[in-house]
């Protein structure tokens, strides 16, 4: 099946597959962002040239996202990991790297420097999924997880009428109108054909993945600030009862402040007016100072 033209970057082979990404910016420890699910790369092309002014900064498509080849839905951590270490050196990309994940890729971030610590200067967690997340929420909560993970395994994912999506594309129009013209028509369209994903790399997260994670080295001694979005998110709003969400967020703070305690250097900071799904478009400034912040960090270590 023919690959849709990248707007940007370009593809590698790793293993056999083709990855995209896209680097941009000058010299200096390099900026990695990793897509929560359901995103992928082009979808944080607004903070990436922001940051590109201040440093070298990357973007990528895991295998099965965006405008990288299609791979087998869910994966281990450690492929996830290993494919972005092989991708980073095919594309000559220079180390060392600051990590920047977004939810599950946050989780991914943080494995990577578990398993290759003498390669990251530091981790910025964007509202990072955190491995605990469901044993230690609430009962109701837990229960509905549990619910909701099961029906997504057990879902056919058909295809989308031409009417769904027309009118899928007609309500991601607006919100992608601040991205570049010759960005946003093919970024709207790649959602469109990739839309399956983000159930497909969800399916094993709460139990194979999560327990991966914990089995992990300790995090290494690198920069660390941890971005927590305590403000509304419209998806999250749909799927939780308002009190509920309201425990499950409290719940994720204690989570985040534990993940910024895990290195010496961490740093939790809060966020209560951005949701989980766009922080980095509610909130650019916000990323923008973390990354600085950390760049100013590893400096004064070197």
């Amino acid at each position: 099946m023919p690959h849709p033209s990248l707007p940007l970057g370009r593809r590698y082979d790793i293993d056999g597959r083709q990855l995209m990404l896209h680097h941009s910016g000058g010299s200096g420890p390099t900026v990695v962002f990793l897509a929560g699910v359901g995103l992928m790369s082009l979808d944080y092309l607004n903070i990436h040239n922001r940051v590109a002014e201040l440093t070298g900064s990357v973007l990528y498509d895991r295998a099965g996202t965006g405008w990288s080849d299609p791979v087998d839905l869910p994966r281990t951590a450690a492929e996830v990991t290993d494919e972005l270490h092989d991708l980073l050196r095919a594309a000559a990309v220079p180390g060392p790297y600051l990590l920047a994940g977004h939810s599950l890729g946050g989780a991914y971030a943080r494995h990577y420097a578990r398993r290759f610590p003498g390669e990251v200067a530091g981790l910025l967690l964007l509202d990072p999924f955190h491995e605990d997340l469901v044993v230690r929420a609430p009962r109701r909560a837990r229960e509905r997880l549990e619910q909701m993970m099961k029906e997504m395994r057990d879902q056919e994912l058909v295809e989308l009428t031409e009417e769904q999506i027309r009118q899928s594309r007609d309500q991601m129009a607006p919100h992608f109108a601040a991205w570049p013209e010759p960005v946003r028509g093919p970024l709207i369209e790649r959602h469109l054909a990739t839309w399956r994903s983000a159930s497909q790399e969800n399916q094993n997260l709460y139990d194979k993945v999560a327990d991966e994670f914990r089995r992990a080295p300790g995090t290494p001694d690198v920069p660390l600030i941890v971005l927590s979005a305590m403000g509304h998110d419209a998806t999250q709003a749909h799927l939780w009862p308002e009190d509920l969400l309201r425990e499950i967020n409290e719940g994720k703070r204690a989570l985040h402040a534990e993940l910024a305690a895990e290195a010496p250097r961490g740093e939790h900071r809060i966020l209560d007016d951005a949701g989980h799904g766009w922080l980095h478009e509610e909130r650019p400034d916000a990323v923008l100072q973390a990354v600085n912040d950390l760049l100013q960090k590893e400096s004064s270590a070197t």
